[in-house]
């Protein structure tokens, strides 16, 4: 038997026997509670345990739950070996400091824990006070950490703390582990305190004492203390569920010099308000506006040397609907930074379409605690995220240990809203130097290019040309531009380029958005290579255009845009490639099929050098596509597409090489000999014009040559009579031409007798390429693979010959002909050539 403070005896009786039950044998306990002593013991089941039936409480019988009350004195024993899987001991004390004695000072365990029973153990102290007192909880054993709703302490010892708002009304302060910043707890009118420790703990010191102190004229204070580097989350009274109405909550934070804090709201709602305003109020040192009010909503302070002091203000709610005021939020504190007092200005007074965002970086850094990283607006205003808007100027500064875990986003917008007024006009799409002076990496620059539909379209020139981005030649510079369409519900991206390429030019049909992204520290170093021009100009009907010009030393990738989902459904693209005149290019595709299944219409590839007529239409659905091919010239590539199937989508890739033009011995011959008979030829027809001239009779109807290379120069049924080639004789030479009617475009005028033919004179291409793509087959068109001219000579061959002019007359509805002689070249009311 041993006396114990509290007046409870605990005392080992042995096996105690009850009647004829024969049940195991355990250890018995003693319990006297004094008279008085406020003190109540409650053994009952655990919340979750096993099924209570192979386990009781045994004392005058068996038993589920065992109370013992101040002034009883009870023994009792369990029937298992492992009683803590069942039960559970409350033990709570009530002390009135209004009618009575307060015990101020370090509270004890009563009983110790080391004499009770191997049970999961509460401690409840329920104090009551005069609503003028308010009452203080320090704790001196560890100071504690606010956890949520759904948290859990790691060593399982929890502190719930509850306040009084009347003497019916009990609020929940806020659930608490050890290793915390929070020092002391202030509650006006009492406090209750439940200290929960798990049986295997040895704790046996409440850890905390208590102190009386003046009135504080609001629910609670609660007390953080930093000493170093370090965070807290703490919640408003009664979080998740509403904050009391009306009622003023406040937290004290004490900071050491020099460091800095930072305050940020984490969740917060508001609550219907009839009567006042809800609002978060600061104590700031130094601040000349104490106290400084802001809204939930708004931005709160950061960068704040020294102590200060935060508090909450409820209001008069709606009593049909009051709504929730809630809110958690984080303090951290940490050293002041080399660069945090410096303040940088960005101007973006005369910008009217541009936002600029700092944001954190993701990062996947992890450490027990990382110091904040904010950006503040005027010193004061800190977040981790902060936008600054056009049409103003902005101060800011950072309160951050690590500049690189912040970046910026940034979007700017130029619009053409009359096609009339911004035809032909440019913007070059440079970034603003105020970006570029702040110490943070650029993320991305959006540039959004918007056109009125169907009257301009876009064209994209850069200061160097572009390379685009592929698996076969990757982007290595430390930016690149991203195309890609901004048509609300177009799902189009043209693809990734950077610096050091053979692009010269991209035309785009309708709106699109150009981001420059980084991908290195030493941007800034080159950002000097970054200049872009934009310009409107006439509409077109592709998606985009192509200027290519082949580069001599290495192979030109390029590919469909949409690389990884496919070219939208009837969508067309079209790359308009040069080729030097001393060089031949190899045009060479990646794959020998593109596997595409058309579903409506039918997907083309047209190649189409800049000589007349020189373009090969292939079905990307049916056909294998070309193998390498030389080409001599500058020409187009075109890809159409169909609405393809679900599954596989159109994708093309192909490049360019380059290789110089080579001519051999033998064709400087064939050259030098072909160039003497064309001379001796020429002089022959000019002696036979000159004498066929001066026999000439004038006539009413002037005789005009119509060369017409589809009519059948021989007899039906009959040998051939001509077994030389069309060059390699003079079939083609006119006997008689009228000087004056020389060129169709000197025939009489509409007014004559004689209506004007359409004449056109074909030779050898010697200019840039065409400024459109070639035209486009129609989508349900079955025709296969069309080859318009004759096949390139082989390298080595000789140029061929401009020397021979031809006069054409076309048809009016655009159509080739197809070998056919059942259909004259010239309209039908054209009217006919009376002969000589």
């Amino acid at each position: 038997m041993a006396s114990l403070n509290c007046g409870v005896t605990v005392a080992l009786l042995g096996v105690l026997l009850l009647g004829a039950a024969r049940l195991p044998r355990g250890v018995a306990y003693e319990i006297d509670l004094p008279r008085g002593s406020g003190v109540t013991v409650l053994l009952k089941p655990g919340t979750q345990t096993l099924p209570v039936k192979f386990c009781y409480i045994i004392s005058k019988r068996w038993e589920t739950t065992l109370s013992i009350k101040a002034g009883e004195k009870k023994v009792f024993s369990f029937s298992c070996q492992d009683p803590h899987n069942y039960f559970v001991i409350e033990i709570q004390k009530n002390i009135d400091c209004v009618s009575g004695q307060c015990p101020f000072g370090e509270v004890h365990l009563q009983p110790s824990t080391s004499v009770l029973p191997t049970l999961n153990r509460t401690f409840i102290w329920d104090i009551k006070a005069n609503k003028n007192v308010s009452l203080e909880l320090q704790f001196s054993l560890s100071r504690l950490r606010q956890i949520g709703p759904t948290e859990s302490c790691p060593d399982g010892v929890t502190h719930r703390i509850s306040g009084r708002i009347d003497a019916s009304t009990m609020v929940k302060i806020g659930t608490f582990c050890g290793n915390g910043t929070v020092s002391r707890i202030k509650m006006q009118e009492g406090v209750s305190l439940a200290l929960d420790l798990p049986w295997f703990h040895s704790r046996n010191v409440s850890g905390f004492s208590i102190a009386n102190r003046l009135s504080i004229k609001r629910l609670c204070i609660i007390e953080s203390v930093f000493e170093g580097e370090g965070s807290a989350t703490l919640m408003s009274a009664n979080y998740p569920d509403g904050f009391p109405e009306d009622e003023l909550m406040t937290w004290q934070f004490v900071i050491p010099a020099p460091l800095r804090a930072s305050v940020s709201f984490l969740q917060f709602s508001v609550s219907n308000c009839v009567k006042k305003e809800e609002r978060v109020e600061y104590y700031i040192p130094g601040s000349t506006t104490n106290p400084e009010v802001f809204k939930l909503e708004d931005q709160q302070p950061g960068n704040m040397a020294g102590n200060f002091n935060l508090s909450l203000q409820g209001c008069d709610q709606d009593a049909q609907n009051p709504g929730i005021l809630r809110l958690q939020f984080q303090v951290s504190v940490q050293h002041p930074q080399n660069g945090s007092n410096k303040t940088y200005v960005v101007d973006l007074s005369k910008e009217r379409t541009m936002s600029l965002s700092i944001e954190p970086r993701p990062s996947k850094l992890k450490r027990e605690f990382v110091p904040g990283c904010f950006v503040c607006l005027n010193s004061r205003t800190c977040s981790t995220n902060l936008t600054l808007t056009a049409g103003s100027k902005h101060s800011i500064s950072f309160l951050c240990d690590d500049l690189t875990r912040l970046w910026i986003n940034a979007e700017k917008t130029i619009s053409c809203l009359d096609h009339r007024y911004c035809h032909r006009t440019r913007h070059s799409l440079q970034l603003p130097q105020s970006i570029l002076q702040l110490p943070l990496q650029l993320h991305d620059f959006t540039w959004k290019l918007l056109v009125p539909k169907d009257r301009l379209s876009l064209a994209l020139v850069p200061a160097q040309k572009l390379q685009q981005h592929t698996h076969e030649r990757v982007c290595n510079t430390s930016f690149s531009y991203l195309v890609a369409s901004a048509v609300p519900g177009q799902d189009l991206y043209f693809g990734s380029f950077c610096s050091g390429g053979s692009i010269e030019q991209i035309q785009v049909k309708e709106n699109i958005s150009v981001t420059l992204r980084t991908f290195a520290p030493n941007f800034q170093q080159e950002s000097s290579k970054q200049d872009l021009t934009v310009s409107f100009i006439p509409h077109f009907k592709e998606e985009s255009v192509f200027t290519v010009t082949s580069d001599t030393k290495n192979k030109v990738y390029l590919r469909t845009p949409n690389w990884d989902r496919g070219l939208p459904s009837l969508a067309s693209v079209s790359w308009n490639i040069s080729v030097p005149r001393n060089q031949v290019a190899c045009l060479t595709f990646l794959k020998e099929r593109t596997g595409v299944v058309c579903q409506t219409g039918r997907a083309f590839m047209i190649i189409q050098e800049q000589r007349a007529h020189a373009e090969e239409i292939f079905s990307l659905e049916e056909e294998v596509l070309p193998k390498p091919s030389f080409r001599y010239h500058s020409f187009w590539v075109n890809i159409s597409n169909c609405s393809p199937m679900s599954g596989k989508q159109l994708d093309l890739l192909f490049w360019v090489s380059l290789s110089p033009r080579t001519t051999d011995l033998t064709v400087i011959v064939l050259a030098v000999v072909g160039g003497g008979a064309l001379l001796l030829f020429a002089l022959g027809f000019i002696i036979c014009f000159v004498k066929k001239n001066k026999k000439k009779k004038i006539t009413k109807g002037p005789a005009v040559g119509i060369y017409n290379g589809n009519v059948n120069t021989q007899m039906p049924m009959q040998p051939k009579k001509f077994q030389k080639r069309r060059k390699d004789n003079d079939s083609h030479v006119y006997a008689v031409i009228d000087d004056t009617m020389v060129y169709g475009h000197l025939l009489q005028d509409a007014s004559g007798p004689f209506l004007q033919a359409e004449v056109d004179t074909y030779r050898p291409f010697q200019g840039p390429t065409g400024d459109f793509p070639p035209s486009l087959p129609p989508t349900n068109s079955r025709a296969p693979t069309v080859k318009l001219a004759t096949d390139e000579p082989p390298p080595g061959s000789p140029p061929e010959s401009d020397s021979e002019p031809y006069t054409f007359s076309h048809p009016k509805d655009g159509k080739v002909s197809n070998g056919s002689t059942d259909s004259p070249l010239l309209d039908a009311h054209e009217p006919t050539e009376p002969g000589e």
